[in-house]
């Protein structure tokens, strides 16, 4: 297994456990399926699908919804999801970087946060785009880097070794210089729009506590801090509270993230 598939399957695992998170991504879902126009007659396909929520969503709509994920049992949720919602959606195992479907098949392409963990973001935009018809939209929610979430995953940063060679920090996909670039001439009519989450909190220790049980690079750093080196375990607790406090306020957390529509040549 080379570098690469190891960084891969390390995602894997440690996304395994974000169910519970979905309570936080499903408001969120619906303002990304607005914002990317879908419709009902429309073919949907939904990159990092996790849980199904942009999945569900645009089903309900009547699209055709393809939803795929690297992480088998955040689409073992996603069907549950599907069952209980009365839709329809069909759900792949697979890899951004290696999309299973014909090129120029999808009316939309959509991600909520998905996408953006992609080791190399070329390779994940470039396949985005190929299976996407001309014409068509692709859409996705990024994290930015200068707000709470993308700080966030500056600070588990510090404390883990580096990412191989060639991958970029995720939030970088939450900066519209840089997501201008990368799509680039494939696309025209860029339009940019925000939003907010408002993540309920009883403290933010009851936060960092959700955090260290669903969200992988948090829960990976945790778990090998706890039985490597304790005292600098406690020091990231200390810094993420810090951080955390900046954005809480009246029992929730502000979570601000950047919405992305843009139309294939």
């Amino acid at each position: 297994m080379n570098v690469l598939d190891q960084f891969k399957a390390a995602q894997r695992a440690g996304w395994a456990h974000f169910a519970p998170l979905q309570a936080i991504t499903t408001m969120p879902a619906g303002q990304l399926v607005e914002h990317a126009g879908v419709r009902g007659e429309m073919r949907v396909l939904d990159v990092g699908c996790g849980t199904g929520v942009v999945s569900v969503t645009a089903a309900r709509l009547g699209a055709t919804v393809t939803g795929l994920d690297l992480t088998p049992e955040l689409l073992e949720v996603a069907r549950t999801n599907a069952r209980i919602a009365a839709v329809e959606v069909e759900w792949r195992e697979g890899d951004v970087e290696q999309l299973p479907f014909e090129a120029n098949t999808f009316d939309a392409v959509l991600s909520q946060f998905g996408h953006m963990f992609a080791p190399r973001a070329e390779v994940a935009v470039a396949e985005m785009l190929r299976v996407l018809k001309p014409g068509g939209t692709i859409a996705f929610s990024t994290w930015p880097p200068e707000l709470f979430i993308g700080r966030m995953f500056a600070l588990v940063g510090q404390f883990v070794p580096a990412p191989p060679p060639g991958v970029a920090p995720p939030p970088l996909w939450g900066e519209p210089q840089v997501i201008r670039e990368r799509l680039g001439s494939a696309v025209r009519d860029i339009l940019f729009d925000r939003g907010r989450i408002e993540a309920p909190a009883l403290s933010v220790q009851h936060y960092r506590e959700l955090t260290e049980r669903t969200a992988g690079p948090v829960l990976k750093l945790v778990e090998v801090l706890s039985a490597t080196d304790p005292a600098k375990l406690a020091i990231f607790r200390d810094t993420y509270d810090a951080l955390t406090r900046q954005y809480f306020d009246r029992n929730f957390v502000r979570q601000d993230f950047l919405m992305t529509r843009a139309t294939k040549q």
